[in-house]
């Protein structure tokens, strides 16, 4: 039987986060199902903060795009560098998103954490007592804690209030790993309300593609070993320590550090690599062309400060893994992030922020190029089998099919 389902998410394609392509593939998918599906999300603006011209000037766009109906909402152009401004973008938001929420008639929601970027829609959703699934991709307020960004008390115990709240609120808290249905039994959310679906990736979109393609050469990129950092360039990622690596191996001019898109670091970074001949840096790039990034690169970077890998599995690590390129992980030994690698026996892990021994395994893997070959091919075997888009998206109905049809059975109680 078909549903209504609203998704509720600031960021969503053509927006540039990992969130926004999930989001996006997630929600096609539902409504290929036969659901009638709905989007609120903000008009693009990630991950420069600045929101793309063609969306500007209205407080409300609406579209159908692949069976889904998006409603974009109005946030201001922000320094997302300045976390008061980014609150404040993510509050206008908010407001909007409550106010359209009111008016929509769904069966059930999925909402995309963090509680501070959705707590208001997710206030709107009780009133309107239809069920939830809530999307846990980071365990706060401790990534913010270790980031630096949240420090004063008060911040902290009203982070820690709104993502209590929304579990509480919530029939099912969708969690990506392991690790994090522990981290949210321990504080206190029902074991039978977490359900665990790592994060997934479009197998048929990202695929192996030669390494020598038309991006790499415009790059001037086919006479170097390729080491690729691709995505958001975070305070959390310790990428300092990844320049530092690469003043390690400055005396082989073939091996080159490519750094591609942005975010709050990039202009330390760009600070710390001045005068390295072999660190580049290169804009973010349209979804359209992720693959031929991803295959850009000979092998491909999950950097994580110390402390952080425990918070956060980057679900770019599916897509470097569709792509068959093996990864390096400079993460904490026992986490998810390490596991990952581990299990699928698609790369080498190192002890973060440690330059040493991470310039130690890309020399090993520079060395070696049937070793790369073999990790390249392990990867993209396990993430077709264990995380694809269908997968996911099978996993998502079956919940929110369990919460509908329950509200549905209750009603049907009460009316008798």
């Amino acid at each position: 039987m078909p549903m209504r389902i609203l998704v509720v998410t600031p960021f969503y394609a053509p927006d540039l986060g990992p969130s926004a392509s999930l989001y996006a593939m997630l929600s096609e998918d539902l409504a290929r199902l036969g659901n009638d599906v709905t989007v609120i999300c903000a008009v693009p603006h990630y991950p420069s903060g600045c929101v793309a011209e063609p969306f500007r000037g209205r407080l409300v766009w609406r579209e159908e795009r692949s069976g889904v109906r998006i409603i974009r909402l109005w946030v201001p152009s922000v320094n997302r560098a300045r976390l008061m401004l980014r609150l404040w973008s993510l509050l206008c938001y908010q407001v909007l998103a409550a106010v359209m929420v009111l008016g929509r008639k769904y069966d059930v929601s999925i909402a995309s954490g963090p509680a501070f970027e959705v707590a208001l829609p997710v206030v709107a959703m009780n009133l309107r007592r239809r069920p939830m699934i809530y999307s846990v991709h980071e365990i706060y307020p401790d990534v913010g804690i270790k980031a630096g960004v949240f420090r004063r008390r008060w911040a902290i115990g009203l982070v820690v209030w709104l993502e209590s709240w929304c579990c509480a609120r919530a029939g099912y808290v969708r969690v990506l790993s392991e690790g994090y249905r522990r981290a949210l039994e321990d504080r206190g959310v029902a074991s039978t309300k977490l359900q665990v679906i790592g994060d997934w990736v479009d197998t048929d979109f990202i695929s192996p593609t030669p390494r020598h393609n038309a991006l790499s050469v415009s790059w001037d990129l086919d006479e170097h070993f390729v080491v690729m950092h691709a995505g958001n360039l975070g305070l959390t990622q310790g990428l300092e320590h990844v320049v530092e690596a690469a003043a390690g191996l400055v005396s082989d001019p073939r091996i080159c550090f490519v750094f591609v898109g942005d975010g709050a670091a990039r202009e330390n970074l760009q600070v710390k690599a001045a005068g390295l001949s072999n660190v580049r840096f290169i804009p973010f790039q349209p979804r359209s062309l992720l693959p031929l990034v991803l295959a850009s690169g000979d092998v491909h970077l999950n950097s994580l400060k110390r402390g952080f890998a425990t918070d956060s599995v980057p679900s770019k690590c599916y897509s470097i893994m569709a792509a068959g390129r093996p990864i390096v992980a400079a993460v904490d030994h026992d986490t998810d992030s390490w596991a990952l690698v581990q299990q699928a026996g698609c790369g080498v892990c190192v002890p973060p922020e440690n330059p040493t021994a991470l310039a130690h395994a890309i020399r090993e893997l520079y060395i070696d190029a049937q070793d790369r070959e073999r990790l390249g091919a392990n990867g993209r075997a396990y993430v077709v089998k264990h995380h694809s888009r269908r997968a996911a998206t099978g996993q998502f109905c079956r919940l929110a099919r369990s919460l509908a049809s329950t509200t549905l059975l209750r009603r049907w109680k009460i009316g008798g």
